[in-house]
């Protein structure tokens, strides 16, 4: 009895504790999480077709922008458990649970129990870990997958058994089936590692690592292959590509294009094209051209739309454009000069590019907190190398976590299109090296090393430093007091460790403070998806109540075609200049959580409309954009068809192709706004030439209340039959 209770590990215990609370309480709420991918699971469970191809409608008219891996465990939970809100985010808590254990096993092996206690709370604490893994967004899940390889690596050089070896890259094989090319980012660090650690001579190693990437590339390409090789008219249409190729998609948009930020508004086969700045600024960008944002009663000219626009931007004022037609976006808004690191909250909140993006406005509150912590980490493990010694175990581990962490920072501190919750990838290192360099330069100290001795107390003061400035943009919610005290108490430990450098207990308290105090802002960042509620489309932490009363920052949309939160708000127009009234404006939960579908309701007079007079047609109705289609799928099981995909923009449809479907009684109603995103203009005129409208009195709730339709304008419906055409 008394062997087995010292087998456990109470302080893991804590922090298992702690990440379950974080990532699970409360999910039961979130009912319909990120209805993009809500949709796809709900249209997955009705047959194997949907579920092999990832199909986003019941129909299998257009898949998901990813692959299906992770929607397939999704599908699963939700069959299991039922179709419910936290069926499908299940997964992903449990895979952030998973990954907090799979470090504290990995690092304390090799460092220590303390080490691998310290790598599992600063994980578990990490605010974007949280946040990311209460959703459907499948990052969790990829890190956990890679952790595991991560683990299979080490054994394969532990135990020296190839096999290891090639199941932790037919992993890696498996990641990119989640995520395509984001898995690959580790991938400098599993060859590196190995060929550096494995005991076997260098003809060996090129053999094995050269078997592995070919059993790499073969995971990674199997389903691609497979369906690529399928005729076009046997599948549903590649949602996001441009050429209908899962390849290209891969390659692509969510490939080299994700570096670049240059690419097509989705699949508009290269028509009108949007693509990003690369300098992030607007100043000297055009404005929109030919699609110009329109309110609600599309009145007005679109000369004055243009002018009014430009005079918004120009005057810094926010435009509602997460009710932009089709979800087309405009050029970048420069940021306000108020992050950590001085710059502008960019594209998507993502900063501006450059070395110190990763400790700007936006970025940094996700995963920077100990972001100093972990230079001085490394610096101190690496301390004393040479490099014509033999390596020894923590230094050939301290080279792989340095190998993950590098490429990746150096990813996001250059890229040109990603979200704040991708920088879930640079978690596991940064709590690694932390983890396995706290007791080494706690160890320096306490011996007084040298310079050594001081990289404890350099990197406590730095760290205290960096979290006042990720703090004080939130001075408003969180109070000036409380991070002045954070800060300040932060840094005057630091200075006592530096001063008072001898072996007394006193030290020990000391450090424990300091440390204890370092964790107090990460930990109640990383709580703020449980206080404030959740943002299930783009997953982000921070006390953001205190913005409950503006519009949407353009800083919070996707690039079409991505996840994003496009918010059909019945309430705002698009290029409205005032914000509403903060006494009716709802709630962070209420706004993020707010019901089946991007705008929160399905329109229950149309939906009643609708299944009256569909008359035993294919789809409930036809739409642009998933935005739309994404809350009757859920509700209904129905299959609605998104004919320009998940922002409007695939050109999955021809006019013939279109009437086509109309002729042999597959749709007959179409709900659309004025205008069509990359080459669907033409199927718009189409429809509103060959259709006959329907009076809103029949299905619109309000008639006083005119919702943005899918292509910009107020929503109509469309009747169309081709009976008695020639």
């Amino acid at each position: 009895m008394n062997r087995k209770q010292k087998r456990i590990d109470k302080w893991l215990v804590g922090i298992l504790t702690l990440a379950v609370a974080l990532n699970f309480m409360n999910i039961w709420e979130d009912e319909y999480v990120n209805p993009y991918y809500t949709s796809a699971v709900k249209s997955m469970m009705q047959n194997l077709h949907n579920f092999f191809f990832a199909s986003f409608d019941p129909a299998g008219f257009v898949t998901v922008d990813k692959p299906p891996v992770a929607f397939w465990i999704q599908t699963i939970s939700a069959k299991i458990f039922g179709f419910h809100g936290w069926s499908v985010i299940l997964p992903q808590a449990l895979a952030g649970v998973g990954s907090v254990i799979l470090l504290y096993v990995m690092i304390k092996k090799i460092f220590g129990v303390a080490a691998g206690r310290i790598a599992a709370l600063t994980m578990a604490i990490t605010p974007i870990v949280p946040a990311v893994s209460r959703t459907n967004n499948i990052d969790s899940l990829l890190v956990f997958t890679l952790l595991v390889a991560t683990w299979m690596l080490f054994k394969a050089v532990a135990m020296k058994k190839h096999r290891w070896l090639f199941l932790a890259f037919v992993l890696i094989g498996v990641g990119f089936n989640m995520k395509m090319m984001q898995a690959y980012m580790v991938l400098p660090a599993f060859y590196l590692f190995y060929w550096l650690a494995a005991k076997i001579d260098w003809k060996k190693k090129i053999g094995l690592l050269s078997g592995a990437t070919v059993l790499l590339i073969v995971v990674s390409l199997s389903w691609a292959t497979i369906v690529d090789l399928i005729p076009e008219d046997k599948r549903p249409y590649i949602g996001s590509s441009e050429t209908n190729s899962v390849l290209e998609l891969a390659l692509g948009y969510n490939g080299i294009s994700r570096l670049t930020g240059e690419m097509s508004s989705g699949g508009s086969n290269g028509q009108n094209e949007q693509p990003i700045p690369p300098s992030g600024n607007m100043q000297d960008e055009p404005p929109l051209a030919n699609e110009e944002l329109q309110t609600g009663e599309n009145t007005a000219d679109s000369s004055d739309n243009e002018n009014q626009q430009n005079s918004n931007l120009d005057s810094g004022q926010d435009l509602n454009f997460k009710n932009a037609p089709g979800g087309q976006f405009p050029p970048q808004m420069d940021g306000d000069n108020n992050g950590p690191g001085g710059g502008n909250t960019g594209r998507f909140n993502t900063g501006t590019p450059g070395v110190f993006r990763l400790i700007q406005d936006g970025l940094a509150d996700q995963i920077s907190w100990f972001l100093p912590l972990a230079i001085v980490s490394i610096i101190g493990l690496l301390s004393g190398v040479r490099l014509k010694e033999t390596l020894s175990t923590k230094v050939l581990h301290t080279i792989f976590w340095l190998a993950w962490l590098v490429p990746v920072a150096l990813f996001f501190s250059i890229a040109g299109f990603f979200h704040q919750y991708y920088l879930i990838m640079l978690a596991p290192p940064i709590a690694a090296v932390i983890g396995a360099g706290l007791p080494v330069l706690w160890k320096a100290y306490r011996k007084n090393e040298g310079w050594k001795s001081w990289l404890l107390p350099i990197g406590i003061a730095l760290t205290a430093g960096l979290q006042v400035s990720i703090m004080l943009p939130d001075k408003e919610t969180i109070g000036l007091t409380f991070i002045l005290v954070v800060g300040i108490i932060g840094i005057i430990l630091a200075l006592a460790l530096a001063v008072i450098k001898q072996r007394s207990a006193i030290n020990t308290y000391m450090m424990t403070a300091a440390l204890s105090v370092l964790v107090i802002g990460p930990l109640y960042w990383a709580m703020t998806p449980i206080l404030y509620g959740g943002n299930s489309m783009l997953p982000e932490a921070g006390p953001t109540s205190s913005k409950d009363g503006q519009l949407p920052q353009i800083d919070d949309m996707a690039f079409p075609g991505d996840e994003q939160d496009v918010s059909m708000n019945n309430d705002n127009q698009v290029g409205t200049n005032e914000a509403p009234n903060d006494e009716k404006s709802p709630t962070n939960r209420e706004k993020r959580n707010d019901g089946p579908g991007m705008n929160g309701q399905v329109n229950q007079s149309l939906l009643t409309f609708l299944e009256k007079n569909r008359n035993g047609t294919k789809y409930l109705f036809a739409t642009l954009d998933s935005t739309t289609a994404a809350p009757y799928i859920i509700e209904t099981g129905e299959a609605v068809m998104t004919m320009g995909g998940f922002s409007g923009a695939d050109s999955i449809l021809t006019v013939t192709k279109l009437e086509e479907l109309v002729e042999s009684g597959d749709v007959h109603y179409f709900l659309i706004g004025n205008r069509g995103m990359g080459g669907n203009a033409e199927i718009i005129s189409w429809i509103q030439e060959n259709g006959t409208e329907v009076s809103a009195e029949e299905w619109r709730e309000n008639e006083d209340n005119q919702q943005v339709g899918p292509g910009g304008g107020a929503s109509k419906l469309y009747y169309v039959d081709m009976e008695g055409e020639e």
